[in-house]
């Protein structure tokens, strides 16, 4: 007997957190920041002098992360800035999608410490409307069709 009742203790115990509400885990993370920011034209310029640490953070179907180390570009459209995303078929493309919002994070190549202290984490919006993707593509080497992600929110990298 006292086994079962260990047994239905243990479903009850696993089937806890799929009763409470799932944590928001984009506006929730990090809201300390120990670690300079960077931003505008400053940040577009560090990110196309292809030094640093550059990473892509989706969702997998299942609800797990996906973590991406790819190099990309940042265009200046007016007033907006945008990332050029070059992706061959892979998770983060699957990701993509399938529905998923993606975040980007580049740490600026140390300059005082052994590692990267001052960068970014972006917030992304898929760019679908086809005038501004129009105009995005003049950014584009010839031949290269990029993924084009507005930034719409920039804070310290952690």
């Amino acid at each position: 007997m006292k086994k079962l009742a260990c047994v239905i203790f243990a479903i009850l115990l696993m089937a806890l957190p799929a009763l409470g509400e799932a944590a928001d885990a984009v506006s929730s993370a990090s809201t300390v920041y120990y670690f300079d920011g960077i931003s505008g034209d400053d940040l577009m310029n560090a990110i196309n002098s292809y030094s640093g640490f550059y990473a892509v953070a989706s969702v997998n179907a299942d609800g797990t992360p996906n973590i991406a180390f790819f190099v990309y570009a940042m265009v200046k459209l007016e007033d907006s800035y945008y990332l050029q995303l070059g992706l061959s078929p892979n998770q983060t493309t699957l990701n993509i999608d399938n529905g998923s919002e993606l975040m980007a994070m580049y740490g600026k190549s140390p300059e005082a410490y052994p590692y990267a202290s001052v960068g970014a984490r972006m917030y992304l919006a898929r760019v679908e409307d086809e005038a501004t993707l129009s105009a995005l593509s003049a950014f584009s080497p010839a031949g290269y069709t990029p993924l084009y992600y507005k930034v719409t929110r920039v804070v310290p990298m952690g």
